[in-house]
């Protein structure tokens, strides 16, 4: 089968790209081995930010904020996309001087962040625990429901003209002419452009094109309790990243830390008990009120991690026509909207205003 533009990988980011380009007037056939939208796009913790997020990838976080604001114009549906703000809280002096030094980074690309001191916290946040020290405060960032996003994007790819072929494992490309590409069941699809969106296994398709990289496999640890008062607005995280936290209005608390395990070849994960206790102690500390809510359910996905902690986003080193959208680290639900948006101008203009130099394969000394 033929398409102007093959796309491997069905979470938020194929999704995305697939979808753009079909707006674009592209043949698209995305190819996802299980559903769209059903593996770490669907189960992540459904955070919305800028904040925190490392200075290449500030721009990219940007373009991906003013989609998320329309995002129901482009899927249709809004996500439970809410703006309420994120807080970043320091526990120890050291945070401290994290949280400023972002702050003026940050503060150089538009970035709107404030610093809050303990009396700060105290004043607008009354509900958090007493070893918070201080923190830092982005109003512009939100939280979504990534069950409803992420399939969303795939319905919307859809509906635009791309093909969605789920069930369809790859287990082969090369690039003759046109890349080509091999299922399992021994389908092959061609196209003259490639988009390697395949999460946590887009390496082993890296290395099919001679670009080397490590991905860590991450298997994130997420929990919801049964409904409290709507109370906590903001999404929290710490420095150091081992709690995030949120509250929806339906009063469910939804917080994450720790790691669960996965099987050989990464495809089923499941939580770890202890780690998940470990995760709620936490939450409880910063969050004393939620001592007493049940845990109804807890879940886990698995993602890839890049070395740098940023991810793969931009063409191939090696391969003209091959694009890279991989190693989010945690990060794709936010930015998956403008990678798709910014990959697809890159396949079809040539070019893209969104500055993605600093997020290139060829950072790593395999990918060069």
């Amino acid at each position: 089968m033929k398409a102007d533009v093959l796309v491997i990988g069905g979470g938020i980011v194929g999704c995305a790209t697939a979808l753009h380009l079909a707006r674009k007037g592209q043949r698209v056939i995305l190819l996802e081995r299980d559903q769209a939208g059903i593996r770490a796009s669907g189960v992540n913790f459904g955070g919305v930010r800028q904040h925190g997020r490392a200075l290449a990838e500030i721009p990219l976080s940007f373009r991906s904020r003013a989609i998320w604001a329309e995002l129901e114009s482009l899927i249709g549906t809004d996500g439970e996309f809410t703006v309420t703000g994120h807080l970043r809280l320091a526990r120890k002096e050291s945070d401290i001087t994290t949280l400023q030094q972002h702050l003026q980074a940050v503060a150089e690309h538009g970035l709107q962040i404030e610093f809050l001191d303990r009396a700060d916290l105290d004043r607008r946040f009354p509900w958090l625990g007493p070893h918070i020290i201080a923190g830092t405060h982005c109003p512009s960032d939100g939280q979504a429901n990534p069950r409803l996003v992420s399939p969303a994007f795939a319905a919307a790819a859809r509906k635009a003209g791309a093909a969605l072929e789920e069930g369809a494992e790859v287990v082969a490309a090369d690039k003759p002419g046109d890349f080509r590409v091999t299922l399992r069941d021994g389908r092959v699809f061609a196209a003259p452009v490639l988009v390697n969106a395949a999460g946590a296994w887009a390496h082993t398709i890296a290395g099919w094109f001679g670009e080397t990289v490590a991905l860590k496999p991450s298997v994130p640890q997420v929990m919801v309790t049964e409904p409290a008062p709507y109370r906590f607005r903001p999404v929290l995280g710490v420095v150091g990243g081992d709690l995030y936290f949120r509250q929806i209005p339906r009063g469910n608390v939804i917080f994450g830390g720790g790691q669960g395990r996965a099987n050989a070849d990464h495809t089923r994960s499941r939580p770890i008990p202890d780690i998940a206790a470990q995760a709620a102690a936490e939450a409880a500390r910063i969050v004393p009120e939620i001592r007493h809510l049940n845990i109804i359910r807890t879940w886990t996905g698995v993602d890839g991690d890049t070395v740098d902690g940023s991810p793969i986003v931009g063409p191939s080193a090696t391969t003209p026509g091959l694009f890279h959208a991989f190693g989010f680290c945690g990060h794709g639900f936010q930015l998956g909207p403008g990678v798709g948006a910014v990959l697809a101008e890159l396949i079809v203009d040539g070019r893209s205003d969104t500055d993605i130099h600093g997020l290139g394969i060829a950072r790593f000394d395999g990918g060069r």
